[in-house]
């Protein structure tokens, strides 16, 4: 199964957009016509890489746009750049989603008793690739970090592509440690301070910042994978989210998504353009003190 992206409008500004083709050539949403699996009998999942590592722009999947494009996260009406907090530049993982998931902001969840925060589960993916904006990988889970974002729950599943040459040898969280000593509390540093820079407080987690293994993981990403065939069936009510799709939802049902409609929603986005140049302040380096 392999997946094409086409580009519209200016990387680097408020009109671009990232559109998603199957092999076919058929317009597709990433969040709902992807499959969750791209190997159910090895719990090998699909995900598909909003940040490549050490960018620093906030890409996510358009979950309230039709198709659910990637663009880039807009707040006062400004494109959202993560900060750079020593040690790190930018993003230290792929980051991305795995589709077919969704994290219901009306669910408490049992262990952080905070409720989702209505958005596809997050993937940090630790391989050595740096991959692209857009891409669909398959991987494999290793573990995942309970973050509480500002009252919400936020989870962060650990994974690794499969095609990454270390991707043997890593099968739960303990060979994470093993293998790339120092990158688990980096993770946790990160996420902690990320916002700091803009004025927020710390990130809290679940689980006194310990992250859970692979089962605990797995079953994670499954009761998501339930939350959204709530949704996509439309026995829960998503709101502004956009569950219109090409692949999954019947011809009568009103998330069916026809290929004219998906055409024209391509098309009535911005024509692919020249980059625009990263503001200059996108690159400062922030020195947080040690607590």
């Amino acid at each position: 199964m392999s997946f094409t992206v086409e580009e519209r409008g200016a990387p680097n500004s408020l009109g671009y957009r990232l559109f998603f083709k199957n092999a076919e050539g058929k317009y597709i949403s990433p969040f709902h016509d992807i499959p969750m699996y791209a190997n159910e009998g090895q719990n090998i999942f699909h995900m598909v890489v909003e940040v490549p590592r050490w960018t620093n722009a906030k890409m996510e999947i358009a979950t309230k746009e039709l198709l659910n494009p990637i663009k880039q996260d807009v707040k006062k009406g400004k494109l959202r750049y993560v900060a750079n907090v020593f040690p790190h530049k930018g993003y230290i993982w792929n980051y991305g989603a795995i589709p077919q998931t969704w994290e219901d902001p009306a669910h408490k969840d049992k262990d952080t008793a905070c409720c989702g925060d209505n958005d596809p589960i997050d993937v940090c993916e630790i391989g050595s690739k740096v991959c692209s904006r857009g891409e669909v990988i398959k991987v494999k889970v290793l573990g995942i970090l309970a973050m509480i974002d500002e009252g919400e729950t936020d989870w962060k599943v650990i994974a690794i592509n499969v095609e990454d040459p270390e991707a043997d040898q890593l099968n739960d969280i303990g060979d994470v440690e093993r293998l790339k000593p120092g990158y688990l509390r980096s993770t946790v540093d990160w996420f902690k301070k990320y916002k700091v820079p803009d004025g927020k407080p710390e990130n809290k987690f679940a689980f006194d910042e310990e992250f859970k293994d692979k089962e605990f993981a797995i079953d994670v990403i499954k009761s998501t994978n339930t939350f959204w065939k709530a949704l996509i069936c439309q026995q829960t009510n998503g709101g502004e989210l956009n569950c219109k799709n090409t692949c999954i939802s019947s011809n009568d049902s009103p998330f069916c998504c026809s290929v004219n409609e998906a055409k024209a929603a391509v098309g009535d986005a911005c024509a692919c353009e020249k980059e625009e140049a990263i503001p200059s302040s996108v690159d400062k380096w922030f020195y947080l003190d040690k607590k």
